[in-house]
């Protein structure tokens, strides 16, 4: 039984932190992407390309989630 709390511990920070780390790298890049968009309008695309590059960290830590769940 310990185990498997262990392993939803786990699983939970797992999704946790990536998010969190996601969320401050979207901070950032965001706040860059809107000041080159009001300097030139033709890198709205670029800008928007970055903005969503950090969200696959969190579709990794959600693979490693269910990674750790499948092997309960």
């Amino acid at each position: 039984m310990v185990d498997a709390g262990l392993i939803a511990i786990g699983a939970g920070i797992a999704v946790g932190l990536t998010g969190l780390g996601s969320a401050i790298a979207e901070k950032e890049i965001g706040a860059a992407a809107i000041g080159a968009m009001a300097e030139n309008e033709k890198l709205f695309g670029k800008g928007l390309i970055l903005t969503v590059i950090p969200e696959t960290i969190v579709i990794f830590g959600m693979v490693v989630a269910i990674l750790l769940w499948l092997n309960m």
